[in-house]
Formats: structure tokens, C-alpha cells, sequence
């Protein structure tokens, strides 16, 4: 069993509330009561209950709560953007273009497999009635999904609607696990032989992540290439676990594994630095990592941030959609498949719920076609 980390000394200023309260829904518990806010990951090896939200490239924030109950999310109102008012980082001819590059440099043996991301921004219509929590209501009845949950930090610039498929960590002592996605269709019959060859390329991956971190001998993959049946569609899952070594904790875990490898590429170095390239702004939240901390429990539960959105410092909605692109990839198709990403949950957010009142379950099903988690 490995020894816990001393308690960090944790430096943070007046917590702000801007109108909101802080508050993070995570697992079927709200948390309410904000006591104190770091970037330390130690500090999830000391004691009490955290939200942690991690970006793409590298800023965490973990926000420790006083009261934390197994309660429903409080009502809250929502008025997000119409579909058409999104815009995005990468128009089709530059995401096209990305693909080809992208193809290019597998072609020269630099990289195997890499994630190519874009993110669109819209102005909310009327930000006193834009609460992120009344966003994470309608997710849940619209898009329900296991990793499902909201943080809402309004004075330290987090308000994050997670509505995830996809398991980054999970901690039971000194047991933890990856749950990677790749591969999605509408039945299990859509799925390729492509599609298998990339989670079990991803898992050798993680397999590499977790064994930094783990007990010699200890890192074992129980299932590999599972369908799983979600509305509208299967995913390919696959898990990885292990047992972490003598010393290891939080700040190992997340050198060792962030960022996640199902949304960045194979071998991950090269990917991310293609994805700095072609990328022209950050992904945030988006593809990092959103969930919960019990220090004194010693367990954990952060999910691979994607389908999730966030508001920016300018008050923007910010939502980010990708594909894996590999090099079988044709660049109109993954163009194509980040359309139909983001189409139905830019549906759910376009909703309007007044002051207290309950989303409805929106009529659109979920996309077809899609074929990948990010």
C-alpha cells in the first residue's frame, strides 16, 4: 500500500462567488461549502472531498468542499446559443488540410495515430440567465452519460458541463484503472477493423502511462475491445489497471498519464506537438480531465473531458469536437464526423429553461455516424 502525501500547504485567496456559488455535482453528490482552491495534485492525497477540473495543456484546479451529500442538482436557468451562432477554429478547407498533414506525417513514420481537435465559441444571448449548472441539467436528461457532472467556480474562472463517455482515472486505494475509447458506430456491425486496431494501439499507450506509475508487474488489461451499447450507438472499450507503486500518488498519476491518450495520439510526444501545430487555439477543458477526489477515502473518478463544455473569461460557450485521424483517414470524413459530434449536443445546448424550472428531454436522437469518443 502506498504512503499517502504529507498535507500541502495550500495558498489561495478570498474565495469569490460572482453572483453564483461555487458548487461541483460529480457522481450523484453535490458539493457545496468551497474551503480552499489549488493547482497542487498533492493536495488529493491529503484530506476532504475535491472537484478537479485539469485543461488539455496542463493547468489543474482542485477545489476542496465542506458539505458534500448524495443530492439531485438544484434547478437552475439555461439560455445557451442558437446552433447557427457557433464558430469554429478550424474552418472545413484548414481541418481538411490538417487531415492531409496529419496523414502526411504518418507516411514519414513520425507518428502513428493523432487527435486533431477544433473549437467553437458562441456568445451566450443573455449571460444573467446562463447558468453552467442548468446546462449540466439538460445534458443529463438530453445526453446522459456515465462521467456526467458540472463544476461551477465562478471567482477562479471555471464553470464546466461535462457529459462524457469516457473513463481517465479511477482510484480504489492503491488499485487504479483507464477505461480508453476508440471506436464508435451506430451497431456493433459499423464497426471496422480499423477500429480495433486503434484501441489496442491506444491501450498500449496507457498500458506504457500506467506502468510509469505502477507495481512491477501489476499492469494487466481485463477487458479489451468491449462493445458497449449506449442510446444510438456502441463505443469499443477497453480497460487497463494496475496497482500503484510504493510513494505513488496523485501528482505521479497525472505525470505519468495527463494528457489523456485516446484524445492526443500514438506515440503521444509526437502527437501533441503535431497538435500544437495545427491547432491554433488551446482545447481547455475539453479533452483534459473533469471529476472527483476523496482524499480520505483514497478514491477517485476523473473522466477524459470530452463532450463538454465550458465558459471562457469572455463569457463565451465553449465546446470542442475532433476525430482520430490515422492514415486510412479520408479528410471530408472526419470533417464530416466532427459535424456530427457536436450537431445534436449544440442542440441541447440552444435550450431555454426559465428561473427553477426542469429541462425537458430534447426530441433530437443522438448523431449517427459517429465514430470516435472526442
Amino acid at each position: 500500500m502506498s504512503a499517502p502525501h504529507p498535507a500541502p500547504t495550500i495558498s489561495v485567496g478570498p474565495v469569490k462567488t460572482n453572483d453564483l456559488p461555487a458548487l461541483a455535482h460529480l457522481g450523484g453528490r453535490l458539493a457545496t461549502g468551497l474551503r480552499d482552491v489549488t493547482d497542487d495534485p498533492a493536495a488529493l492525497d491529503s484530506h476532504g472531498f475535491w472537484a478537479v477540473v485539469a485543461d488539455f495543456e496542463g493547468g489543474l484546479v482542485c477545489a476542496r468542499f465542506d458539505d458534500v451529500r448524495e443530492a439531485p442538482l438544484p434547478p437552475a436557468p439555461w439560455h445557451g446559443p442558437a446552433p447557427d451562432a457557433w464558430t469554429s477554429s478550424l474552418d472545413a478547407d484548414a481541418y481538411r488540410d490538417g487531415v492531409r498533414r496529419i496523414r502526411g506525417y504518418i507516411e514519414q513514420g513520425e507518428v502513428y495515430q493523432a487527435n486533431l481537435c477544433r473549437m467553437l465559441t458562441a456568445p451566450l444571448p443573455d449571460p444573467a440567465r446562463a447558468d453552467i449548472a442548468g446546462l449540466a441539467a439538460r445534458l443529463a436528461r438530453g445526453n446522459p452519460a456515465p462521467y456526467g457532472g458540472v463544476i461551477r467556480l465562478p471567482g477562479h474562472g471555471i464553470q464546466v458541463a461535462c457529459a462524457s463517455p469516457e473513463l481517465f482515472l479511477r482510484r480504489r486505494g492503491d488499485r487504479i484503472e483507464s477505461g480508453p475509447i476508440k471506436g464508435t458506430g451506430r451497431t456493433e456491425a459499423d464497426l471496422l477493423p480499423k477500429d480495433y486496431a486503434e484501441n489496442i494501439m491506444i491501450v498500449d499507450l496507457v498500458r506504457n502511462d500506467l506502468s510509469r506509475t505502477s507495481a512491477t508487474g501489476t499492469v494487466t488489461v481485463p477487458d479489451l475491445c468491449i462493445v458497449e451499447k449506449h442510446p444510438g450507438l456502441v463505443h469499443l472499450v477497453s480497460l487497463v489497471e494496475g496497482r500503484l507503486a510504493d510513494g505513488a500518488g496523485w501528482p505521479e498519476l497525472f505525470a505519468a498519464t495527463f494528457p489523456p491518450g485516446s484524445v492526443s495520439g500514438a506515440p503521444k510526444s509526437s502527437a501533441l506537438r503535431i497538435i500544437a501545430e495545427l491547432e491554433p487555439v488551446p482545447r481547455g477543458p475539453y479533452c483534459g480531465a473533469v471529476g472527483w477526489v476523496d482524499a480520505d477515502r483514497r478514491e477517485g473518478e476523473l473522466a477524459v473531458g470530452i463532450r463538454t463544455f465550458s465558459i471562457d473569461a469572455e463569457g463565451r460557450l465553449c465546446f470542442g469536437t475532433g476525430a482520430g485521424i490515422t492514415y486510412g483517414s479520408d479528410p471530408q470524413g472526419e470533417w464530416d464526423e466532427t459535424e456530427l459530434k457536436a450537431r445534436h449536443l449544440l442542440s441541447v445546448a440552444a435550450g431555454d429553461d426559465g428561473p427553477g424550472r426542469a429541462p425537458e428531454a430534447p426530441r433530437t436522437a443522438r448523431p449517427e455516424g459517429d465514430r470516435g469518443p472526442a
